[in-house]
C-alpha cells in the first residue's frame, strides 16, 4: 500500500500554459523561437547509473543483482523518502502530475509525480499518458527532489551502519514493494522516464509479458519493432511518414499484441535537421521541452552545438507526430524485428537475416560501438554490449528476457534482422557511415518483403544470411569483405569482434 501523504501546497495537474508560466517566472527558463520550453538540467546531462539503487527485500531477492541493480536496505530507503517528503511539505508550491504508463488497460500502471520543477512536471506530462482525473490511489509514486544534495540528508541518519559509502550527492532509488521512487542530486529529467521503464521491466515479466526497449511502427497489418541503443537510429527510423508511429522507445509485447508504455517521445537533438528527420523537427513546438540545447539571443536553437552535452534532447507528446497511432496499441504481433547496431569497426553488413538462435544471442548481447567524441576518454571505437538493448533498465537476468523473446518468436514467427547503421568501406576513420537514405531503402525492402525474392549468401564467422542485391543501394557494401582493401585485415577484425560476442555472452550467462 502506498504511504498516503497530503501536501497543502499542491498544484494539481496544471495545463501546459500554466507550466510554461511557472517555468518562466520561478525557474527563469526561456522559450525557443519554435515555442518549445528551453530547459537546462544542470551538472547532470545524462543518467547516473552508478547511483541507482533497488530495495532488497523478499519480493526482489531473486532479481539480477550486481552492477545494474545495486541493493539498498528498506530502512535506508525509508529515511531518504521521508526526508524528501518533509522537504516537499515545506515548499511554497509543488506539482502533482498524475499520468498512466501503458496503453493496454489490462496492464496499465497509474503513476504520480511530486516535483518542485515545472520543467519536470511538463516532461512527465508529455512523456507518459495523460488522464483526465487524478488517481484516487496511484500504483507508483515518484518523489523528485533532484535539486537536493543527498549528503546533506545522510548526515541526519543516526544509524551510520546502514549507509551506502558509495552514494555521495546523487541517489536514484526504486522500491518495488512500496512501489515508490526517490530522486536526489540530479535534475536530468531522463531519470524519471527510465525509472518508469525499470518499473515495467520488473512488473511485466511476472505476467509473462516482454518489456522492450524498442520503437515500433505499423502500416496496415505490418508491425515492426526496432531495438537499439542510443545513437543507432531507433527514434529516427521509426519516425517514417509512410507508416504509423506507435512509439519511439518503450513497449510491451503480450499475447494480445504490442502496446506503447509512453504517451510521448524523447528524441535526441544533436545535429537534428528538417531535411533528415522532418517528423521530429516539426514536433518541436509549443508544449515540447528542449533539454540542454544552446541558443542565440533570439532564442533560436543551434542543434549542431554540443557545448553542454552530446545528449541534447526534446520531449513532446506522441500526437505531435502527424502519423502517430493513438491509442498506441495494436492487437497484432510483429512481422519484422530489427536489431539496430552502429558498428564502428566496419565489419558487420548493413543488413542481415538471423535465425532463432542467432537472434537470442544477439539480443542478449545487445551490441553497438562507442565512437570518439561521444564520451570523455573515448579516443577510438569501442565495442559496447548492453543486454537486451537496455541493460541499465533490466531488473531480471537477461536470459529471462531472452527466454520470453524466444517464446514469442516461436509462437508468432517474426522475422529477425540486423541493420548496421555504422561504418562501411572500412572502419571509423577510414570508411564512411551508412547514409540514412541507404538504411531507409534497405528497411523498405524489409517492410515490403522485397528480400523474399532476392538470393542470400552466408556471412563468414557469424553465419548470418545477407542479401546479394538491394534496389538502389550500392551492392558492394552489402558484403563488407568486398569493400575492404585487405580481405585479410577484414577477417582479422571480424574474428576479433566475434570473440568479443562470445566472451560477453559467456560472462552474462554466468552472472
Amino acid at each position: 500500500m502506498i504511504y498516503k501523504i497530503m501536501f497543502n501546497n499542491i498544484i494539481l495537474n496544471p495545463t501546459i500554459s500554466e507550466l510554461y508560466k511557472y517555468a518562466i517566472q520561478d525557474d527563469n527558463l526561456n522559450v525557443s523561437s519554435t515555442g518549445a520550453l528551453l530547459a537546462y538540467s544542470g551538472e547532470k546531462t545524462g543518467r547516473s547509473p552508478r547511483d541507482k539503487r533497488v530495495v532488497y527485500d523478499e519480493n526482489t531477492k531473486d532479481i539480477w543483482w550486481g552492477d545494474v541493480n545495486i541493493p539498498i536496505s528498506p530502512e535506508l530507503f525509508k529515511y531518504y523518502k521521508t526526508f524528501a517528503q518533509d522537504y516537499l511539505k515545506n515548499k511554497d508550491k509543488i506539482f502533482q502530475i498524475d499520468v498512466l504508463a501503458g496503453w493496454d488497460i489490462d496492464n496499465q500502471v497509474k503513476i504520480r509525480l511530486y516535483s518542485t520543477s515545472a520543467y519536470h512536471a511538463l516532461f512527465i506530462r508529455n512523456m507518459l499518458i495523460p488522464t483526465k482525473n487524478p488517481h484516487e490511489t496511484p500504483d507508483f509514486v515518484i518523489y523528485d527532489v533532484g535539486e537536493l544534495n543527498l549528503e546533506d540528508y545522510t548526515k541526519l541518519i543516526s544509524n551510520k551502519n546502514i549507509l551506502d559509502p558509495k552514494l555521495k550527492n546523487t541517489l536514484i532509488a526504486l522500491n518495488f514493494t512500496s512501489m515508490e521512487m526517490v530522486i536526489y542530486g540530479s535534475k536530468y529529467a531522463g531519470e524519471i522516464k527510465k525509472g518508469v521503464l525499470t518499473l515495467m521491466m520488473y512488473m511485466m515479466p511476472i505476467k509473462k509479458n516482454l518489456t522492450l526497449h524498442s520503437s515500433a511502427n505499423i502500416k496496415d497489418d505490418n508491425l515492426c519493432l526496432f531495438f537499439g541503443l542510443s545513437g543507432t537510429g531507433k527514434t529516427t527510423l521509426s519516425a517514417d511518414s509512410s507508416r504509423n508511429l506507435i512509439g519511439d522507445d518503450e513497449h510491451v509485447w503480450t499475447d494480445k499484441g504490442v502496446f506503447n508504455i509512453e504517451g510521448g517521445c524523447y528524441a535526441k537533438c544533436i545535429k537534428l535537421s528538417q531535411e533528415a528527420e522532418p517528423e521530429i523537427y516539426n514536433a518541436i513546438k509549443f508544449g515540447a521541452v528542449l533539454e540542454n540545447v544552446t541558443y542565440d539571443k533570439d532564442y533560436k536553437v543551434n542543434y549542431d552545438d554540443n557545448y553542454l552535452t552530446e545528449n541534447t534532447r526534446c520531449v513532446y507528446p506522441l500526437d505531435y507526430i502527424d502519423n502517430a497511432l493513438i491509442p498506441a496499441i495494436v492487437e497484432l504481433h510483429p512481422k519484422n524485428i530489427i536489431f539496430l547496431t552502429c558498428d564502428a569497426f566496419g565489419v558487420l553488413p548493413p543488413v542481415a537475416k538471423l535465425n532463432l538462435d542467432q537472434a537470442i544471442n544477439f539480443f542478449v548481447n545487445g551490441y553497438t560501438s562507442k565512437i570518439p567524441g561521444t564520451e570523455v576518454g573515448i579516443t577510438e571505437p569501442q565495442a559496447t554490449f548492453s543486454s537486451c538493448f537496455g541493460e541499465p533498465f533490466l531488473v531480471w537476468h537477461p536470459l529471462k528476457y531472452g527466454e520470453l523473446l524466444k517464446e514469442k518468436l516461436l509462437k508468432y514467427n517474426s522475422k529477425i534482422w540486423i541493420l548496421n547503421t555504422g561504418w562501411v568501406n572500412g572502419g571509423y576513420g577510414v570508411g564512411q557511415r551508412v547514409s540514412i537514405k541507404d538504411t531507409r531503402k534497405i528497411l523498405n525492402c524489409i517492410h515490403n518483403n522485397i528480400f523474399d525474392t532476392i538470393e542470400f549468401e552466408k556471412f563468414p564467422i557469424f553465419d548470418f544470411e545477407i542479401p546479394k542485391f538491394c534496389p538502389e543501394v550500392d551492392n558492394k557494401i552489402l558484403n563488407p569483405i568486398n569493400s575492404w582493401e585487405s580481405p585479410t585485415e577484414f577477417m582479422d577484425k571480424l574474428n576479433l569482434l566475434f570473440n568479443k560476442f562470445i566472451s560477453n555472452y559467456n560472462k552474462k550467462i554466468n552472472q
